[in-house]
């Protein structure tokens, strides 16, 4: 491989690559991470000996998330080997022979399957891009931070790129044992809600039916003030504890420990958890095997909410039997966790929340529930924290933080580790060991995910 004649061919074979491929690396999204760049500065010619006219031919939109310029194609076919030997759908094909072969999709077919988007990752040149990526930042501005889908109880190993407090796209980090190469299309464009315009940021109090706003520290004291207020008065079994299984594990615990430190006897509910359909289940149709499911309950750590539930165990009832206790006047105060997405799904949980005298909620953003609330805290999104999901099979998966928190925000880890009055910031490894103490099983001597690194550090020759 190091002789002259190996290397004389490999010049020939960059050669052949680049000579239809146009010299638009300055304006091209995949300069920086493209691997015909790389082969061309390792094995290619200083300048190129092609002087007829380079062939020209069309952009196109393939997909509702691709777009798909054919003069950059290096004919590969990785996106069509995807889409027949890992989704099954077949949208993508070669057409033409020869030098008028190129890949396109099948007429009224687009790449539009839950899984397509992996075809931008697939492709080692800039031929197959992201619209929502394109022209809006360059690849070696971006940092990278290990994180896991907040979107599904698949746990999705996935990697944030950001940079200066913003993401910008989501892409799939390997784990032969949970996602391998691939991630939903759900997962990659699903984090919109970080950025929302519609993101609480300052703790809120509502008075005479409008907001008022409060400094952290007054918002605190009147938290704690008016759930021990609520235990005095109605005795104990007055508060409920609502958990989101949109939150790490960690900070579940902190919360239940908090609520159950004023009103030994509160009760312990978790939101209802989301179910589109059933699982979507791709299968390799020449051979059979599975080669991706796409979860059909959306909840990230539905079984850590559930384990921690067991630990603290005595008082915990259902959603409907929640909204009986609070029509009798049982229960009349939560602390309450919100999903950050879509904000209280199901459709009667306003009516369940209805008539609680005091409702302390913990949210992202404003929802349905916004306006029944006595006091709302504005807490971080799972970008903005770091913590553990436990997916649908058990596997405990920690994530780091990617971006600082929106203006005055807070973890609900940060929040309730206040609320405990603990000093310091809250941590999420220091809260593992002492649920490990505590007998909590599956958090002992987790791996911390590694830090933030630069995306052209990054190793993506699996793909």
């Amino acid at each position: 491989t190091k002789s002259d004649k190996s290397r004389a061919n490999q010049k020939a074979v960059m050669e052949f690559l680049l000579i239809n491929h146009p010299l638009d690396c300055p304006v091209c999204d995949q300069a920086g991470e493209c691997y015909l760049q790389d082969y061309s500065y390792k094995y290619g010619r200083a300048e190129s000996r092609f002087l007829e006219d380079k062939a020209k031919k069309p952009k196109k939109e393939v997909g509702e998330h691709i777009l798909l310029y054919s003069d950059r194609c290096i004919m590969c076919t990785r996106c069509v080997r995807f889409t027949r030997e890992i989704t099954g759908t077949n949208e993508f094909a070669v057409v033409g022979r020869g030098f008028r072969e190129e890949i396109d999709v099948f007429p009224g077919r687009p790449a539009n399957n839950p899984l397509s988007a992996n075809v931008i990752d697939l492709c080692p040149v800039g031929a197959l891009l992201d619209k929502d990526f394109l022209f809006t930042q360059r690849v070696w501005f971006l940092k990278s931070t290990p994180s896991i889908s907040p979107l599904t109880s698949g746990g999705e190993n996935i990697e944030i790129h950001h940079n200066e407090g913003r993401i910008y796209r989501i892409k799939p980090r390997y784990n032969k044992d949970v996602n391998k190469w691939w991630i939903t299309d759900e997962t990659r464009y699903g984090f919109g809600f970080v950025h929302a315009a519609e993101r609480l940021r300052v703790p809120e109090r509502m008075q005479y039916g409008s907001s008022a706003e409060l400094p952290w520290e007054i918002a605190y004291k009147h938290v704690d003030e008016e759930l021990r207020a609520l235990v005095q008065v109605n005795g104990p079994g007055t508060l409920v504890c609502i958990l989101s299984p949109f939150d790490p594990t960690e900070e579940m615990f902190l919360q239940v420990q908090y609520v159950r430190s004023i009103d030994p006897q509160a009760w312990i509910v978790m939101n209802p958890v989301r179910i589109d359909g059933e699982d979507q289940v791709f299968k390799n149709p020449s051979t059979g095997a599975v080669t991706f499911t796409i979860k059909a309950e959306k909840a990230p750590n539905r079984r850590g909410a559930e384990k921690v539930i067991a630990h603290f165990a005595g008082n915990t009832c259902s959603l409907a039997e929640l909204h009986e206790k609070i029509k009798a006047k049982k229960v009349t105060g939560a602390l309450q966790s919100s999903d950050p997405f879509p904000v209280e799904h199901v459709a009667d949980y306003k009516q369940v929340v209805t008539g609680m005298q005091t409702l302390v909620r913990m949210a992202t953003r404003r929802g349905p529930v916004y306006e029944k609330a006595t006091l709302c805290l504005p807490a971080c999104t799972w970008a903005e924290k770091s913590g553990v999901y436990e997916n649908f099979e058990g596997r405990v998966q920690p994530f780091a933080q990617a971006i600082p928190p929106l203006d005055d925000t807070r973890s609900v880890g940060q929040i309730v580790w206040d609320l405990l009055g603990r000093p310091g910031r809250f941590s999420a490894a220091a809260v593992r060991d002492e649920m490990t103490a505590a007998g909590l099983a599956g958090y002992a001597d987790i791996e911390e995910p590694r830090g933030t690194v630069h995306v052209d550090d990054m190793q993506f020759a699996e793909l």
